[in-house]
């Protein structure tokens, strides 16, 4: 699998310099779906933008690998007479891993315009409680990199509640092989999909079950994947393995999820990922995620008749300033070209 090494890092930053916070993922699933199209696929989109990529397979049961596009993000919740945005978060992150973060601003007719969020008293020149400040929702603004000083200033530039705010992911991939970016839950698993989908294609494989490949555009926000395809009947979620405390998994491994806080995933699947990975020496790791929930999880509560896993590359500072390591990508994608033949 280290042929596709270049391949998944190059597709993983464009896809990771591509803004997508959940409700906000048209133009990043135009790139996907033009890069199906080059794997030879169609993709179709559910009512709520959803993507749907098949691949067949010998036999007509349906197996479901799901991966989100949607990121973090946030959202202007109003313009203050200063001049600045006070905003509203997409997604469950700490303020201060916000704090300092260049950000972008989307406007309805299409305007983009820069900023940076900063906490209402940002400077310890000024104020002699800024370290003290509660990094909280309401104690957070975005400050607006054009000429402006009120609130019509900035309604002039056609800026407005409910606009779109992305912030910076930073892409940096070292020599050493990590792989440094917010976002990377989940654009990571998206890249090890497309690395499966292409190890697919050049070799002319034909998996054992039939592949509905579920691209989510809503995980962080809970419901992506609520609606799947009625025929798949076992779905394996490739999202990120979250590091530390009493987990084992680090970043070059695949992670194994034996349970979260949507509860167990399915017994004989785990059995069956665990059993390959150990047969094919990959460094891999079982691990409990009680503040985590997946595509499958949604899926789950929204009463699909499905069995279900969840596996990935392990990501430290998990909705931070993540970082990852290809050879974690690469063991997750070895898993799953295993569990798929």
């Amino acid at each position: 699998m280290d042929q596709y090494r270049e391949y998944i890092l190059d597709f993983l930053k464009k896809i990771l310099e591509t803004e997508s916070p959940s409700g906000f993922c048209y133009n990043i699933m135009s790139i996907i779906e033009k890069e199906a199209e080059k794997m030879g696929c169609s993709m179709e989109f559910t009512n709520k933008g959803c993507g749907v990529i098949e691949i067949e397979g010998k036999s007509e049961e349906v197996l479901g690998l799901s991966a989100h596009v949607d990121t973090l993000g946030a959202m202007v919740r109003s313009i203050k007479s200063n001049g600045t945005i006070r905003l509203t978060s997409i997604g469950g992150y700490l303020m201060n891993s916000i704090e300092g973060e260049y950000c972008k601003i989307f406007t309805r007719d299409g305007k983009e315009y820069e900023g940076t969020i900063l906490t209402t008293k940002p400077s310890v020149h000024v104020f002699s409680d800024a370290s003290e400040h509660k990094r909280i929702e309401e104690n957070m603004e975005v400050r607006i990199d054009e000429n402006v000083s009120s609130k019509e200033d900035v309604e002039k530039l056609g800026i407005e509640v409910g606009n779109f705010i992305a912030f910076d992911p930073r892409v940096r991939i070292t020599k050493s092989g990590y792989i440094k970016s917010r976002h990377l839950d989940d654009k990571a698993g998206i890249a090890t999909i497309f690395g499966l989908m292409k190890y697919i294609k050049d070799n002319d494989i034909m998996p054992r079950n039939t592949l509905k490949i579920f691209i989510s555009t809503y995980e962080e926000v809970g419901h992506g994947s609520s609606y799947i395809p009625q025929d798949i009947t076992e779905m394996i979620a490739i999202d990120m393995g979250a590091m530390g405390d009493d987990l084992c998994c680090t970043e070059h491994d695949v992670s194994i999820c034996v349970k979260d806080s949507s509860g167990p995933y399915d017994y004989n699947i785990i059995n069956k990922l665990a059993s390959i990975a150990k047969e094919k020496e990959l460094g891999y790791a079982l691990d409990v995620y009680p503040h985590y929930g997946s595509d499958v999880s949604a899926s789950l509560r929204a009463g699909n008749n499905i069995r279900g896993a969840l596996i990935g590359p392990g990501v430290h500072a998990s909705h931070g300033m993540e970082r990852t390591h290809i050879e974690g990508v690469l063991n997750t994608l070895k898993l799953l070209s295993e569990y798929v033949k």
